[in-house]
């Protein structure tokens, strides 16, 4: 009987399919490793007006900017918060040389002015005393920016791969695709996590018969989402806002 030996692109293609989950098993969690400490060195702290008055005499506000509230429109794990802008805010956010954001709640005046500095009893005062000690920082850029930049990188490229892997790759064993796609939802990138321990390092075997479906990962969602958020909360209060910012 003459054998016929499977084609190099077959051959590749096997290899590749063989490969990629050895590669990813090991390149999500190390994304998300480099993803989070930048993700909570930059997440905005809350600080007061104190804070922002020793940050101005020493020399360390680099940018700044007021807003009314946060925007809360993206619910992506991997973005930030962004502020709504408002010149007339009651929160001022600003950043430091480190890399860091600050924000408080203000009122104007937020401090008494200085001899020879503007009035500060409104807020165009205030932005000019803040916008002459934050120009000096621009012509190097803001540490705070890039690291955001890098972050966000970090995290665009994680979800990537995740989801390249979740909607092209073989078939979950554990649970369906959309049982996954709404469990790696879940914050700070814990369902991400997930996927990467039962799909890749802990398979089912043999594989499941009945797989979590859909309905169940948003159940998953909205309580694992809710037990964060609370858990969150709590180290909040007790440690304070430099070691769990939000």
């Amino acid at each position: 009987m003459l054998e016929v030996s499977p084609s190099p692109s077959r051959r590749l293609g096997g290899g590749w399919r063989a490969v990629v989950p050895v590669v990813l098993r090991w390149a999500l969690p190390v994304l998300w490793v480099l993803w989070a400490p930048l993700a909570w060195w930059v997440e905005p702290r809350e600080s007061t007006e104190a804070q922002l008055d020793r940050d101005l005499a020493a020399g360390r506000v680099v940018t700044f900017q007021r807003a009314q509230g946060w925007a809360d429109d993206d619910a992506y794990w991997g973005s930030r918060a962004d502020l709504r802008y408002a010149a007339d805010g009651a929160i001022l956010a600003w950043t430091v040389p480190n890399g860091q954001t600050r924000y408080a709640f203000v009122d104007p005046p937020a401090s008494a002015s200085y001899p020879g500095e503007p009035d500060l009893s409104t807020n165009a005062g205030q932005d000019a005393r803040l916008a002459a000690v934050a120009d000096p920082w621009q012509a190097g850029g803001a540490l705070a920016h890039r690291i955001m930049g890098t972050a966000g990188l970090l995290a665009g490229v994680l979800t990537l791969l995740w989801l390249g892997r979740l909607i092209g790759g073989a078939p979950p064993l554990a649970g369906t695709r959309w049982f996954w796609f709404w469990v790696g939802l879940i914050p700070f990138g814990v369902g991400v996590l997930a996927w990467t321990y039962r799909e890749l390092w802990r398979p089912p075997f043999p594989p499941v018969l009945d797989r979590a479906s859909g309905w169940r990962g948003v159940g998953w969602l909205v309580l694992a989402g809710f037990g964060i958020a609370l858990l969150v909360s709590v180290a909040r209060g007790v440690l304070g806002t430099t070691v769990v910012p939000g």
